[in-house]
Formats: C-alpha cells, sequence, structure tokens
C-alpha cells in the first residue's frame, strides 16, 4: 500500500521511520517532509492544508491511506474532504473530522466537553471583546497564577501565565481588543490554575474502541530550570516515572473511557489520535488540554517505544476493528533533546549548515525544522533536530541523547542541558 503522510516536523520524521519499518507499506510519500523524510521517503511539495493538492496526489500515486501529521489540516477538514469527495472516500484518513478537531481547535468546546462529561478540569469561563471587562472583573475572583488562553489555534503559543492581577487585566485586553494572537484570540478561556506536575497521555481511537499508547512528559521552556519563553517543546522522556499503575488506573477510569464515550455519545467520527494534556494535582489527573494528533517532541519517544506495526494499528483504525489489534511496548525507556536555533522561540536564522549527522551513532536524530540546500541539510525552522536515545531508564537515555548532540554542529546552536533531571 502507499502511504501520503501530511507535515514536516520531528514527529512525522518519527511516524515515516516506524512506518517503513511494517511490510504493508510499499511506498511512503511525505507532504512537504523535511531533509531528515527525504533521507527515507519521497517528499511531495505541498503544504498540508492544500487540499486540492492533496487529493491531486492521492490519486495521481495511487495512495491507499492519508496519515495527518500536524493539527491545521485537521481543524480545517481534511477528513470531511475525503469522506465527501466521490473519488476519494474509500481512501481512509487517521485524524478526526473537523467537528472532532475542535477539542484542540476552539479550548471552549473542549472545556464545555470535559464539563458535559463529568471529567476532571480547572474552573473556567470564556469571554470576547464585548466582554472583556466582565473578563477582568472575573480575574478578582481567581487567586494567582493566573491563566488565559486563546481560543483557536495559536502555534503553541497562546496560553499566558500570570502572576500579577493588573498585568493579566492588561493581556486579556490585549488579547480580545488589540488581536495579540490574531483571529485566534477573538475569543479568551480564563481557567483556574492546577499546581501540579504535567504528563501527556496518547490514545489511538478507532471512535468506538480505544488503545492506550505509552506516556510521556515534555518540557516546554526555552530556559533550564523550566524558564523563559514557551516553546513547542525542548525534549521528552517516556515512560513518566510518577506514572504508575493506579495513577493510569485513575487516568484510564476518570478521563480516557468517559472521552471516547463522550465522542460517542455525540456521534463524533474520530478516528485517530487523542493526546490529552494531564496535570498530577495530589494524586489525582487533572486535564489541561486537549489535541488531536500526537505531540512534538513527544512522539519522537512514544513511537520509537511501540513495538507493534503502525500500519497494522492504522488499519485497525480505519476498519473500526481497533479492539481485535494488540499494542505492544518496549521496556526500555527513551529519551529525546531538542537542538534549537540561537534566539528560537523569537528570531532566528534559517539556512545554517549542520554537521555531524553521519556522526550520530547509538542514537536515532529526528530532523524537525531542516531541508536540503545545494546537497547539505541545513536549518529550516526554530526546533532543527530530536536527537532520542534508548536506555534501561530515562537518564541511560538523556546521557546517550546528550553524548551525541556533542558530536552536531550549526551556527548558534543551542540545547537544553537539564531534561529530565526535575524527575
Amino acid at each position: 500500500m502507499n502511504i501520503l503522510l501530511l507535515g514536516s516536523g520531528g514527529r512525522e520524521h518519527a511516524l515515516a521511520w516506524k512506518m517503513l519499518q511494517s511490510p504493508l507499506c510499499d511506498t511512503l510519500y511525505v507532504a512537504p517532509g523535511n531533509a531528515g523524510t527525504s533521507a527515507i521517503a519521497t517528499n511531495l511539495d505541498f503544504v498540508s492544508t492544500d487540499f486540492e493538492a492533496v487529493k491531486a496526489a492521492t490519486l495521481a500515486k495511487n495512495i491507499g491511506m492519508v496519515v495527518v501529521g500536524p493539527e491545521d489540516p485537521l481543524v480545517k477538514g481534511i477528513y470531511d474532504f475525503f469522506k465527501n469527495g466521490a473519488d476519494l472516500k474509500n481512501i481512509p484518513v487517521i485524524g478526526p473530522s473537523k467537528q472532532g478537531a475542535q477539542l484542540e481547535g476552539s479550548k471552549e468546546f473542549a472545556k464545555q466537553f470535559l464539563i458535559k462529561n463529568n471529567i476532571p478540569t480547572a474552573a473556567y469561563d470564556s469571554f470576547t471583546k464585548e466582554t472583556v471587562e466582565e473578563g477582568c472583573e472575573f480575574l478578582t475572583t481567581l487567586k494567582p497564577p493566573y491563566v488565559l488562553k486563546a481560543d483557536g489555534l495559536a502555534a503553541g503559543k497562546g496560553v499566558l501565565i500570570l502572576e500579577d492581577l493588573a498585568e493579566a487585566q492588561q493581556e486579556l485586553r490585549n488579547m480580545l481588543v488589540d488581536e495579540k494572537f490574531g483571529e485566534a484570540s477573538a475569543k479568551v478561556v480564563i481557567e483556574e490554575f492546577l499546581d501540579g506536575i504535567e504528563l501527556s497521555c496518547f490514545v489511538l481511537t478507532d471512535g468506538k474502541s480505544y488503545k492506550l499508547l505509552p506516556t510521556a512528559k515534555d518540557y516546554k521552556r526555552i530556559g533550564e530550570g523550566d524558564t523563559g519563553l514557551n516553546t513547542g517543546g525542548m525534549g521528552a522522556v517516556s515512560p513518566v516515572p510518577f506514572a504508575d499503575a493506579a495513577f493510569m488506573e485513575k487516568i484510564e477510569t476518570r478521563i480516557v473511557k468517559p472521552t471516547i464515550e463522550g465522542l460517542k455519545k455525540d456521534n463524533i467520527d474520530y478516528k485517530g489520535f487523542v493526546f490529552i494534556g494531564l496535570i498530577k494535582v495530589g494524586d489525582d489527573p487533572f486535564v489541561i488540554e486537549y489535541n488531536v494528533r500526537m505531540g512534538d517532541p513527544e512522539t519522537e519517544v512514544v513511537i520509537p517505544r511501540l513495538k507493534s506495526d503502525l500500519v497494522e494499528l492504522f488499519l485497525a483504525v480505519a476498519n473500526e476493528k481497533l479492539d481485535e489489534a494488540v499494542l505492544e511496548t518496549d521496556e526500555r525507556s527513551a529519551a529525546t533533546i531538542m537542538v534549537v536555533a540561537g534566539g528560537y522561540p523569537e528570531g532566528y536564522a534559517k539556512g545554517d549548515v549542520i554537521t555531524g549527522l553521519e556522526k550520530v551513532e547509538g542514537s536515532i536524530a529526528f530532523h524537525a525544522g531542516t531541508k536540503l540546500q545545494n546537497g547539505e541539510v541545513v536549518t529550516n525552522g526554530g526546533r532543527v533536530i530530536a536527537v532520542t536515545s534508548y536506555g534501561d531508564g530515562f537518564m541511560e537515555a538523556i546521557k546517550k541523547s546528550y553524548q551525541n548532540i556533542a558530536e552536531l554542529h550549526f551556527d548558534k546552536m543551542y540545547y537544553r542541558k537539564d531534561i529530565g533531571l526535575d524527575l
């Protein structure tokens, strides 16, 4: 079977790497891909939200399955585009319908879904430009820190956590009135702050049954000791050491099962990944947010720990036979460290030559923001390479990743040196 994978980051390189291990995968196409995917698959030069280009490639390349990496095409309705297309409707798309993708596309939709299905989450309210002063008033009823979330997609940057009430009120006005995050912050969700330790739970579902993938914990801040600006993620470890059997039981009963049941109850077409951002408060899990695809860089530690054939699992999802499939996990830990461009997550250069990739040994270098230029691999994004390693414990895996990062070089390259130390 020929497969088309949409996306261009480290997540997509990891999914490509895993799918190519399956005897069911004949030719893998990645659109638009990066320098890493071009070395193992065939890159196609169009963006994942260009549905007409996706359609043309699907028909021209005799594609038997489309796997969607990022959230944008899902929120824009690529699943529905295929389902309603006369010549596309028999080609399975791994990813939820447009309605299902609202779990990530709208923070308010997600909060309403959580409350309606009695899934533990922080108290909240939402506001628009017209009700901005009511929002400022609502903030006075909460204890600091104050959590403001742009309702729409803001590329992982639409969440502000502020200690000062006046600053929070000002930022609320900036988001709603001055459109700080553009269309994404036309509505803002204000949420009670939950204090605890975060982790990510990944679920694969065919809309009826589900499989739990390994847990992971990622590190969002640019600076060591979790300081500085939020990024797309600076590293991740799997499994999460504090997520023992008793805690996982709580996650499954209180969160995963009611999520899948809620989707069924609302007749929401959902065939793909549910990424549940959780926080452990005391001994209890609460949902911070839903994403409707795999996380990045969590994919780079979760997917390498899958022993099962990923394409086989995707086919089971497409045919609503996931309950018959077996999901096996590697007992070893995995850790990934993200190497980023200097200046990221603010202004950074592109086009710097990356050297030392051929010296990486005993680890996997998943490409995130890279491209080929005159036969050389150069930087093409803020997050550039994710170096993933296995180990008997996550500290051993982290050590291996750091040893291999020492072989890499590009101008102003930066990475955090404290990933996993908090655990």
